[in-house]
């Protein structure tokens, strides 16, 4: 077919690659190019991790690090009122956070043993779940990073590109390959991107972070909707089950959802899809501005229409059929939490953490429990979850009591443990105004108490700051960190959600509640919804059409 081209702009440099604006605009643009932050690991394990935290050069320390999964993590003592006011070096204290990558949210048993001995061993008993289905360590040193790496890679999981401008972990469906009502299993594909593409020099420059969504779920349990590429199973009325491409999904100060290219990709097909929208991005990317260096900003741009035809006409050189849209999942859920019947007859059974935050000791334990159940899977979720894979029948009852007891709730979950979501906060990040982890944890136990009977489904993410790493704009009540009244507090966006309510919540004006009052706002409004709800309406539904007063 023929090759498509884009015309170079005009006037405004927008340092795209694709029309040879090659000098850095920036300063994160000039640290790349003066070095691949690939390399930085010869020097972690050869100079740092033997001359200690101080030998580290900013740019590597607050750079480079990130294309290795380390970011210094937030200096204890210092509060939310100045985050925006002292310099890096000033709030950053001398031990990491380490992301491990796991990709399509699987552990073994083995891996899920390594990383609690890490987790144990170097990390203070930190591991937190994130809803991008990595596990979070925190209090690392660097003189620790190698040995830590060794473990880690004997065990085949990696910390490579876990953060840092470059294709980040591949969120993938926590029950692909088992769960009875699967439409399609996306698991040879991301084990196929995995394999060919991370670590390549040709995407480790990209012009910002990178995330991938695949799953063949009906119950879309990976957030398709904000990732910059994502695969969404549907069946072709003629080619049979495949993937419906999304792109430009992506959230933070700037949210925006993704856009369905319309655009039907077999199984086979993914990786070369992913390889050519990937490349859309590195090539014809904004990298002038951070703000605006992803790709919702560029797709804004051209529209889903010429994107297509760039996609087809200049990377895969073949035109891809047109495709059905994908079917409303069939119920507000998306976790997993439960027990569930999987296609050969056995059992996978969803736990629910209290806002993802785990232990080394908890893993450990989780591991046995595992190993008694003869099964050696465990997955980790788009909210925060855990999955055990392949019980039989058997041995589901001593699963959920295990887990049950170890605080990771099964069958007595309420829809509040469910549904909240937080970040790290201020405990550890540098950009945190506001604590969220323990916030979240106090407000679940609260609503638990004044609700008890309340059982509709119900999301409450928590953030620390503007970044939406919890996904504010997109539940049903979002609390973003802000400072309110000269105490800690939340900005409140309302009615957002993915699957059957998407769309993006409302702020109102001049809403800031102090988190002394966040429990009792929570519920003062989500009793309203449950007097005021009409016949199976959803949260997001109502907030539509409440009156403001009822919303504050």
């Amino acid at each position: 077919m023929a090759q498509t081209r884009i015309a170079p702009p005009a006037a405004k440099v927008e340092g795209q690659w694709a029309f040879d604006q090659r000098e850095p605009l920036n300063g994160n643009e000039e640290l790349k190019q003066a070095d691949d932050g690939l390399n930085v690991r010869h020097r972690i394990e050869t100079i740092y991790a033997h001359q200690g935290f101080d030998s580290i050069p900013g740019d590597d320390l607050r750079g480079r690090m990130r294309w290795w999964g380390l970011y210094t993590q937030r200096r204890p003592g210092i509060d939310g009122g100045k985050t925006a006011t002292l310099e890096a070096h000033e709030l950053e204290d001398s031990y990491f956070m380490l992301r491990v990558r796991c990709d399509g949210g699987k552990l073994t048993l083995q891996q899920l043993r390594t990383v609690a001995a890490i987790s144990r061993e170097f990390g203070r008993d930190t591991a937190d779940i994130t809803d991008r289905q990595n596990i979070q360590l925190h209090w690392i040193r660097i003189e620790d990073v190698p040995e830590i790496w060794r473990r880690l890679e004997s065990v085949g999981l990696t910390t490579q590109e876990a953060c840092g401008d470059v294709p980040r972990v591949i969120v993938g469906s926590p029950v692909a390959g088992v769960a009875a009502d699967e439409i399609i299993d996306g698991t040879p594909a991301i084990e196929e991107i995995h394999r060919r593409y991370i670590g390549d020099p040709a995407f480790s420059n990209l012009p910002r972070k990178w995330k991938t969504a695949i799953s063949g779920s009906p119950h879309q349990d990976v957030a398709h909707e904000i990732n910059d590429v994502a695969f969404v199973g549907v069946v072709h009325p003629e080619l049979g089950p495949g993937f419906d491409l999304w792109v430009g999904g992506a959230l933070s100060t700037n949210p925006m959802l993704g856009k369905r290219l319309g655009a039907f990709v077999t199984l086979e097909q993914v990786p070369e899809v992913w390889v050519g929208v990937t490349s859309i991005f590195r090539d014809y990317g904004y990298r002038r501005l951070r703000t605006r260096a992803r790709l919702k900003f560029l797709l804004a741009d051209w529209g889903t229409e010429l994107f297509r035809q760039v996609l087809e006409g200049e990377y895969l050189g073949y035109a891809l059929p047109d495709g059905p849209e994908p079917a409303p999942p069939p119920t507000g859920r998306r976790d997993h939490v439960g027990v569930h019947p999987q296609k050969d007859g056995r059992f996978y059974v969803g736990a629910a953490p209290m806002v993802g935050r785990i232990s080394g000791p908890i893993l450990d334990a989780v591991a046995d429990l595992v190993e008694a159940a003869g099964s050696d899977r465990v997955q980790l979720t788009s909210e925060q979850k855990l999955v055990v894979l392949d019980v039989g029948a058997a041995d589901v009852d001593s699963v959920v009591d295990g887990l049950e007891a170890l605080g990771l709730q099964v069958r007595h979950a309420s829809t509040f443990r469910r549904g909240t979501l937080a970040c790290t906060g201020i405990e550890f990040c540098k950009l945190a105004i506001v604590e969220t982890k323990a916030r979240a944890t106090a407000l679940v136990g609260e609503l638990e108490k004044r609700l008890p009977t309340f059982d509709q489904p119900i999301t409450i993410n928590v953030n620390g700051c503007p970044n939406s790493c919890a996904r504010i704009q997109t539940a049903d009540i979002g609390l973003k960190g802000a400072l309110a009244q000269g105490e800690e507090g939340y900005q409140v966006h309302l009615g957002g959600g993915l699957g059957l309510s998407l769309g993006l919540g409302k702020t109102l004006r001049g809403l800031r509640v102090p988190a002394s009052e966040l429990e009792d706002y929570v519920e003062r409004v989500t009793r309203r919804f449950d007097e005021q709800r009409l016949e199976g309406e959803l949260f997001a539904e109502w907030v539509q059409r409440a009156d403001e007063e009822d919303l504050r």
